[in-house]
């Protein structure tokens, strides 16, 4: 079965086309500067040159038609025709409390998806372009959703509720949601793999950390709790995102600044973690190097980031009373070694003996970071959210079938 795998946003659009009887990627690409004029679309198909090309995409439906022309091009595609293409999975990032698992697309789902624009305005209308611009193309193939939030919708009441007025629950639904669902989900199942047990018997933190990150405590297969909240800004410090800070910050600044709410919205996000502490960037390569340069700004900008994260890990410890092993994932937790490094070196009082040799080592698989006599294990489990989404589409068209 041949499923194509989606990720909409706003201006641009990344695929995947994988064969599910190997997990195979065939191909690979994006589109970006969709609406614009001199729009790019780069494509990689497997084993074969990238090939890139620049056109006027004026919209997600031409976008799509596009990267199928790609994908059935009689020099750089990979399919004799886009007939072969069995169903659809969509990246989408809020499922509320409507979605606990992935699922078809049917006009029941795309209504309750557009209901739920306001919990994620930058995000779920994007993936509503994408889901209408297959329909335009590929009429007859089904599609599936997969959500963000839905590993999350496990979290019992008592670590995704806030302490504040329950009707703003009951009207609002106003709560804890979390993301990055779909990797904190790959990388539990990966690191019960090679740790060799059954995922129902561990307690593990997963920590998904990137320009975007979050920590997640996995208890027994299951999201007991996580660090992302209503939105994305809550938890970890992280690349532009403040994370975690006193609420009351947000009205005093706004009198003393004279800031709008936009503006106040805009400074957390986008202008606030890495960047804003180290006065260099979001990137934590750049950060390490130059701390290592002596760069005291850096320097703390790094502390206070490997400090929240492990706060984190140690109360989701406490919360599952017990904890078997740290996984490491994304951008950051996949490669860089310093953040690893200061993270466990300082969660030895778990039993994390970190191996130093194994911690500077660069791999793409999954592998242990720590000692075989740690207690703890520490691992780093690369991510793939794309297979994950390939995985339930396959299991849900194959379903629809039978």
């Amino acid at each position: 079965m041949i499923i194509l795998v989606m990720n909409a946003g706003s201006s641009s659009l990344k695929y995947q086309l994988y064969n599910m009887e190997e997990e195979a990627v065939l191909a690979q690409g994006r589109v970006e500067r969709i609406g614009m004029d001199a729009s790019i679309l780069v494509h990689e198909p497997a084993g074969r040159p990238e090939v890139n090309e620049v056109s006027e995409i004026l919209d997600h439906n031409t976008a799509v038609r596009r990267l199928i022309d790609m994908l059935t091009h009689k020099e750089h595609g990979v399919l004799l025709s886009m007939k072969e293409i069995d169903a659809v999975g969509h990246r989408v990032v809020h499922g509320g409390e409507s979605f606990k698992a992935s699922t078809l697309v049917t006009e029941d789902v795309k209504k309750e998806i557009r209901r739920l624009f306001d919990l994620a305005p930058l995000h779920n209308p994007p993936a509503m372009m994408g889901i209408a611009a297959v329909e335009y193309n590929l009429p007859s193939v089904p599609q599936a959703v997969v959500f963000d939030t839905a590993f999350h919708q496990s979290m019992p009441q008592e670590t995704f509720l806030y302490p504040i007025p329950m009707v703003l629950y009951r009207r609002h639904k106003i709560r804890r949601y979390g993301f990055h669902g779909t990797s904190h989900d790959y990388v539990s199942k990966a690191a019960a793999e090679t740790l060799g047990r059954p995922l129902e018997t561990l307690k593990l933190v997963t920590c998904h950390i990137g320009n975007g990150a979050s920590c997640a405590a996995i208890l027994h297969g299951k999201s007991y709790d996580t660090s992302m909240g209503l939105t994305p800004l809550e938890g970890l410090m992280m690349g532009t995102r403040s994370g975690d800070l006193d609420p009351a910050i947000v009205p005093f600044t706004m009198n003393k600044e004279e800031l709008t709410l936009n503006e106040v919205n805009s400074m957390l996000n986008k202008h606030s973690g890495l960047l804003a502490i180290s006065g260099i960037g979001s990137d934590m390569r750049e950060i390490v190097e130059a701390m290592e340069d002596g760069d005291k700004q850096a320097k703390l900008a790094f502390d206070m980031y490997t400090y929240r994260l492990r706060k984190y890990i140690g109360a989701y410890a406490a919360g599952m009373n017990g904890l078997d092993a740290v996984v490491f994932t994304a951008g950051v937790g996949e490669n860089s070694a310093a953040v690893r490094k200061a993270v466990c070196e300082n969660l030895s009082f778990f039993g994390i003996e970190l191996d130093e040799a194994r911690n500077a080592a660069r791999s793409k698989e999954a592998r242990f970071i720590s000692t075989d006599a740690s207690r703890v294990k520490a691992l780093v489990v690369p991510t793939n959210e794309e297979l994950l989404i390939a995985r339930d589409t396959y299991r849900l068209a194959k379903q629809d079938k039978a």
